[in-house]
């Protein structure tokens, strides 16, 4: 028997309400995202792409419509349910890097793993694991006004993996980078998730990067307008 998506969402709609207009900025979504996979969320500016991911990953909260991630309703949990859940489960990779500038890469890393309670001792070998994975374990000690764009956005994504999540949110994750930097960025995640068979769910305006996924989601005006599968990858 076939293992349950790792994802899901049905009928998923989100309304904006400023008091004078609303917005209806997803339009009841229908969506299964299996464990391992990678997607790609694309579309105009404005079509719903990053709200579909927050309300995913549990950020925001969905007006209307189930989701479902690992088997439970996450409208069903409280707010700080959601927060531990993300802090154990989910990992996060965004355009801005979200560093901290008055630490170094490694305590960047460690960051949410001492939040989470882990020992420092324990959180510094998982930390220095993390970095290793992304190449970078000899830039340790670097702060990020030391380090390129490339090697910042590296340490997010040691980051967003360190805690061994079941899915990683990545919004624009590419969005400062050149576009050398931009191959090796992707050909880094799309290598950790093979190697780790981990989920990843990218949002990008990039056709270069949306077309490195297994799957493309193309959005229009809060709907799903199309579904495909790109050539597949290596």
């Amino acid at each position: 028997m076939a293992a349950p998506p790792v994802v899901q969402a049905r009928n998923l709609h989100k309304v904006y309400d400023t008091g004078t207009v609303k917005v209806d900025a997803l339009r009841g979504i229908d969506l299964d995202i299996h464990q391992g996979e990678m997607v790609s969320i694309m579309g105009p500016s404005g079509c719903g792409k990053t709200t579909l991911l927050n309300c995913l990953s549990g950020i925001d909260d969905a007006t209307e419509g189930q989701i479902i991630i690992e088997g439970q309703p996450i409208e069903g949990m409280s707010d700080n349910q959601k927060t531990e859940y993300r802090a154990k489960r989910i990992g996060f990779i965004f355009q801005s890097y979200n560093l901290l500038p008055v630490l170094t890469a490694v305590e960047n890393v460690e960051l949410p793993l001492l939040l989470g309670g882990i020992r420092l001792k324990d959180a510094r070998t998982k930390a220095l694991e993390a970095l290793s994975w992304v190449g970078l374990e000899k830039w340790e000690s670097h702060r990020p006004s030391e380090l390129s764009g490339g090697e910042q956005q590296r340490v997010a994504i040691a980051r967003s993996l360190v805690n061994h999540p079941a899915i990683v949110f990545g919004d624009e994750l590419t969005g400062n980078l050149d576009e050398e930097t931009t191959h090796q960025i992707m050909e880094l995640v799309l290598d950790l998730n093979k190697k780790n068979n981990q989920t990843f769910v990218i949002v990008t305006h990039d056709a270069a990067v949306g077309e490195m996924a297994h799957r493309v989601l193309k959005l229009r005006d809060g709907i799903i307008e199309k579904e495909y599968r790109p050539v597949p990858i290596g």
